[in-house]
């Protein structure tokens, strides 16, 4: 097979997959239930949250799946810049809002990959930073999303990964 089939078919392989975790990541359970913030912020860390999940099981494949993963993040920030400019960001205030929003992304990544290898409380505290913006809602709603994170993490190893190729990644129901 040609480089280049290869390359347009692992982009359409991300955009199946984005497709879905956008989806997933709006579902009203999550905002109701777990108490995100219903706000721009709110959804942007759900998405996030839900890319973090995608990425660490592309990552633990043989290889890491380099190529869906790096598609799958250029999918993502080509929807934030267009999300941004439909919402009439100005073409001069873009870029630094998206490198801001990569920066945002990377530090979640990180701290809920690490926070998923540890036991105890740390997913709990990464989301409350992260999520609820260093306030833990007194419903539990932190804890919940946490618990539910865990799941699709679980839920996500056991998944083959042509499967998720395919835009299937099944995190379960919030």
């Amino acid at each position: 097979m040609f480089a280049g089939a290869r390359a347009r078919r692992s982009r359409e392989a991300a955009a199946r997959l984005y497709e879905r975790i956008v989806a997933q990541s709006r579902r009203v359970a999550f905002y109701r239930e777990c108490a995100v913030p219903d706000t721009l912020d709110g959804r942007f860390d759900m998405l996030v949250l839900h890319m973090a999940l995608v990425l660490r099981r592309l990552k633990a494949e043989p290889g890491g799946e380099r190529r869906l993963a790096q598609d799958l993040f250029d999918r993502m920030f080509a929807d934030m810049d267009e999300s941004l400019r439909e919402m009439g960001v100005s073409d001069m205030s873009v870029g630094k809002r998206v490198k801001q929003m990569g920066a945002a992304f990377y530090g979640r990544l990180a701290a809920y990959d690490t926070a998923l290898a540890a036991a105890g409380g740390a997913l709990e505290e990464a989301l409350a930073r992260n999520v609820y913006r260093g306030e833990a809602p007194a419903c539990g709603g932190h804890r919940r999303l946490a618990a539910w994170a865990r799941a699709a993490d679980r839920a996500l190893a056991s998944r083959p990964a042509a499967e998720i190729r395919a835009g299937d990644p099944r995190f379960g129901e919030p």
